[in-house]
């Protein structure tokens, strides 16, 4: 919960900061935009003032998403803080739509501009301010894995480039009298409609579920497999409830020979350690047994494999266990999403079955789900 709280914290902390200097650059562009009479300067501003209501949206996902457990929501609200993200995103489409309409106008009816030396002062300060503020966001939304703060970051950044080109259309029209502006306009509609879909598209992962990160999920199986018991880890799965929410379920590969009360006890370790390296709230644990009564069911093993791995939709495989009193084996495999996991199982165990015909194979598909 304190890691939680801190996190809130320097979201909050963040995204103020952000609202203040947006606000600051929204006066101050307006004022001279419209005594310049400059629709890419006003613009410009309209940009801002929807960074500060993005920054505004941000702290009120952060205290959604920050808020306990309770019995209708038992695994948080963390995930509010991804609509916070689809609100930010539709509020910065919103403002990039509309800026391309008054730029198409202008396009159709243009209007000179009147520049000052206050112009280009106020511009190349709004540049230097957006650089910082977007480096300073940027750094704080990587700190706290918060994509709604990362996108700021990022859009602020897109704005002092944006600032930019409203500055080269100034120098051009002073110097050469020639005007950009209803044109630099249109390409600041057209950044600002970008940043818009990317971030959109990206809350839109987080909330379908995306692929687990790879380097998450190796550090999780590479400390399940340092416990001494343990022959191997498999089927990983990662549910995310939000930012830093992570719950997760495994299969690990112990030795046939270990009693209940062993097994108990190692997991309720590494569900600790886990917890402790990561983060990751280890929920289930489940076991596959490891033959070691006889040499002749590691062969059965190797053979299977053999046939198995052939093909190159077939992944992994793993799980396997081989009873031969009773003739019966069984196995887990990976199968990647270029086959059918039913035409796949139908031919393993056809091929499998040529081998052993007197076994009864029972084969189980997993998804390609983690690294």
């Amino acid at each position: 919960m304190e890691r939680t709280a801190d996190r809130k914290k320097l979201i909050v902390r963040t995204s103020i900061v952000g609202i203040i200097v947006n606000l600051f650059l929204v006066v101050f562009k307006a004022i001279v935009g419209m005594l310049s009479n400059s629709i890419a300067i006003i613009l410009d501003a309209v940009n801002n003032l929807s960074d500060a209501m993005s920054s505004i949206v941000t702290i009120a996902g952060a205290y959604l998403a920050a808020k306990l457990p309770d019995k209708k929501h038992p695994m948080g609200h963390g995930r509010a803080e991804y609509l916070s993200s689809l609100v930010v995103s539709a509020i910065i489409l919103y403002a990039g739509i509309t800026s391309l309409i008054e730029s198409v106008k202008k396009i159709i009816n243009p209007e000179m501009a009147t520049y000052t030396t206050v112009t280009f002062v106020i511009l190349v300060v709004a540049i230097i301010t957006k650089i910082v503020l977007g480096t300073y966001v940027s750094a704080m939304g990587k700190k706290v894995k918060s994509s709604s703060l990362a996108a700021s970051g990022k859009d602020a950044l897109f704005d002092a480039v944006i600032s930019t080109g409203v500055l080269i259309s100034a120098v051009v029209y002073f110097a050469l009298g020639i005007s950009l502006e209803a044109y630099v306009g249109v390409l600041i509609a057209l950044f600002i409609i970008k940043a818009g879909y990317e971030m959109l598209t990206d809350t839109l992962d987080d909330i379908l579920g995306r692929r687990a990160d790879s380097e998450l999920t190796k550090k999780i199986k590479k400390l399940l497999n340092e416990e001494p018991e343990v022959r191997g880890a498999y089927d990983l799965v990662l549910d995310n409830y939000g930012p830093e929410k992570n719950y997760a379920s495994v299969h690990i590969e112990l030795n046939d020979t270990m009693t209940v009360a062993e097994v108990d006890e190692l997991t309720r370790r590494v569900e600790e350690k886990i917890y402790r390296e990561t983060g990751v709230v280890l929920t289930g644990v489940g076991v596959y047994s490891y033959n070691t009564g006889c040499d002749e069911t590691a062969t059965i093993r190797n053979n299977v494999q053999e046939v198995v791995l052939k093909y190159d939709w077939a992944l992994q495989m793993h799980g396997f266990y081989v009873n031969i009193e009773k003739k019966n084996m069984r196995f887990d495999v990976v199968m990647s999403f270029d086959v059918d996991y039913k035409e796949g199982i139908a031919a393993l165990t056809e091929d499998v079955k040529k081998l052993y015909p007197e076994y009864e194979v029972s084969i189980t598909p997993d998804v390609d789900m983690s690294d």
